[in-house]
């Protein structure tokens, strides 16, 4: 059976193994401004073609949704503005 004992060397949090001095810019540091960009717009295509696009039918689906909160928070807010604007004019003439 194994003992578990205090001496055990743990590392220090930050510090490494070997004494090298740490990278500066690594890849995108030795590129020029044009380099960098790009590398910019290329991770941009990257992300964009990760994303999953919603079909047409999913697309309809969203807007008509959409439209139809629109609408009902359109009347909501029309019914309460014209009930205060009735309160006032009932309260001050």
């Amino acid at each position: 059976m194994a003992e578990i004992t205090d001496t055990a060397e743990v590392p220090e949090p930050g510090g490494s193994s070997d004494d090298r001095k740490p990278r500066r810019g690594g890849k995108r540091g030795k590129k020029g401004p044009l380099g960098r960009l790009g590398l910019f717009y290329r991770q941009i295509v990257a992300e964009l073609r990760k994303v999953v696009w919603p079909t047409r039918q999913q697309l309809t689906t969203y807007t008509i949704v959409v439209i139809i909160f629109v609408l009902v928070m359109i009347g909501f807010i029309f019914v309460i503005d014209f009930g205060f604007s009735e309160a006032v004019k009932f309260v001050f003439g």
